[in-house]
């Protein structure tokens, strides 16, 4: 098994979450104590803050592995694991902005409002990837099967991991080039709504950035409290992939969830600098597709060949930059606004 880093430095956990509190509190409580329409200008400062951190994160990864854990080369196997699921998060993540441009525009939700949402939104998704990737983690630990002669090699095949392979494998080609099902999806009836409907009464309309507000005497649900509900459903829904792709990467589950976390902090900021400019991404559902299917083909042949964590890096990195690149040379036109 490998050295965990919850091994070597116990401290390093309330480091990280004293670091993302911190950020939170500035970023709710300071910088965005009132709802406003959040600028391109702020975007972009918050988007290099998030990855800056991100990136300062990993050296410190590689800081810990490298004094504390067998040198230079475990140092930087468990540098490049950080780098590779934090990318391929961060990608996958960006599929998420589609559904809440989609997501926003069907509940005609204000503009200024939107940074609200997405707030809340990733405080869900703080404590639910815990409990996907700590628990996912265990399952994994405790599903080899015994060792057997597979293909003229003595392999221990791991069933949840191949489990996984074969499904990612199915989502990559199923995603290929996108789709426009989400844009004629019902979001006043999903999971999501369906359950805020379930225990409060929906008001008609917004109360300024308010969950709650009251009509003739009767404590109602806004309808922003179901679009964060929305969004927090779609997120869970969107960690079924990105959550076992990062599972070829390490098996490590602070480092899948620093890593993660860093991603999925940073999505908002990337939000609200991309909305405006995401047709020029129109290509970038191929590379997603192409991610998905060698992270599953990666994890199939995982018994018999190991793929390293700096060649995933590459791979992962090489096909994001294609596809975006494609994006940009065969640009979709930019869609008109609806009123």
């Amino acid at each position: 098994m490998q050295t965990s880093i919850l091994d070597l430095h116990p401290g390093l956990v309330w480091g990280f979450v004293i670091v993302v509190v911190i950020m939170l509190l500035l970023d709710l409580g300071v910088f965005n104590k009132k709802s406003h329409e959040v600028t391109s200008k702020e975007a972009t400062i918050w988007s290099i803050v998030w990855i800056s951190l991100s990136m300062l994160f990993s050296l410190v990864v590689y800081y810990v592995f490298n004094n504390d854990a067998g040198g230079h080369d475990i140092a930087i196997e468990k540098l490049t694991q950080y780098q590779a699921a934090y990318w391929i998060e961060k990608a996958l993540s960006v599929d998420n902005l589609f559904v809440f441009i989609l997501v926003f525009g069907y509940f005609k939700v204000p503009k200024y409002l939107h940074h609200k949402v997405l707030f809340w939104g990733i405080i869900g998704a703080l404590i639910f990837r815990a409990i996907f990737i700590f628990a996912g983690v265990g399952i994994i630990n405790i599903t080899f099967l015994p060792e057997m002669n597979v293909f003229g090699k003595l392999v221990q095949i791991n069933a949840v991991l191949a489990l996984f392979g074969i499904f990612l494998i199915y989502a990559g080609i199923k995603s290929w080039g996108g789709g426009n099902d989400d844009e004629n999806e019902d979001y006043s009836s999903s999971a999501g709504a369906k359950m805020v409907k379930s225990f409060y009464k929906i008001s008609d309309s917004y109360d300024g950035d308010k969950f709650f507000t009251v009509k003739n005497g009767v404590k109602m649900a806004t309808p922003l409290l179901v679009v964060v509900a929305v969004i927090e459903f779609t997120d869970i829904l969107f960690a079924v992939d990105s959550i076992p792709a990062i599972f070829a990467i390490s098996n490590d589950p602070f480092i899948l969830y620093t890593s993660n976390i860093f991603a999925i902090l940073g999505l908002r900021s990337l939000y609200f600098l991309l909305a405006n400019f995401i047709y020029m991404f129109s290509k970038l559902s191929y590379g997603l597709s192409i991610i998905l299917t060698f992270i599953g083909i990666k994890m199939l042949i995982a018994p018999w060949v190991h793929i390293s964590s700096p060649v995933s890096l590459g791979i992962v990195a090489g096909v994001l930059i294609l596809s975006v690149i494609a994006s940009l040379v065969f640009k979709d036109e930019k869609p008109e606004e609806k009123v």
